[in-house]
């Protein structure tokens, strides 16, 4: 089937106004939790505004047991080396 996608999907009348909708109400099937929260229920924030806590970390230089993989950028330790190319090492992970 053809559609017109320059066509105007609703006509005048089948368009409800904006105070038609505030009228109406929350939909029936609507709850207090954002669509985004629906699926993990449980997690909870407390309420508490934690805009000016600073962290402090404390970041540290690789160490000479450790190596980049040059397939996932993430610094790991020796032991989880695949093999070597001409650009760097791999890590297992990424090996397979």
């Amino acid at each position: 089937m053809a559609t017109d996608y320059d066509a105007p999907r609703k006509t005048e009348e089948d368009a409800e106004s904006i105070e038609a909708l505030k009228e109406r109400g929350p939909a029936k099937g609507a709850s207090g939790l954002d669509s985004d929260d629906a699926d993990n229920p449980s997690f909870d924030l407390g309420g508490n505004d934690l805009s000016d806590v600073e962290l402090d970390v404390i970041v540290l230089p690789q160490q000479d047991d450790e190596f980049t993989c040059v397939s996932c950028f993430l610094v790991r330790h020796r032991s989880q080396i695949d093999h070597e190319t001409d650009l760097g090492p791999i890590c297992r992970e990424c090996s397979n």
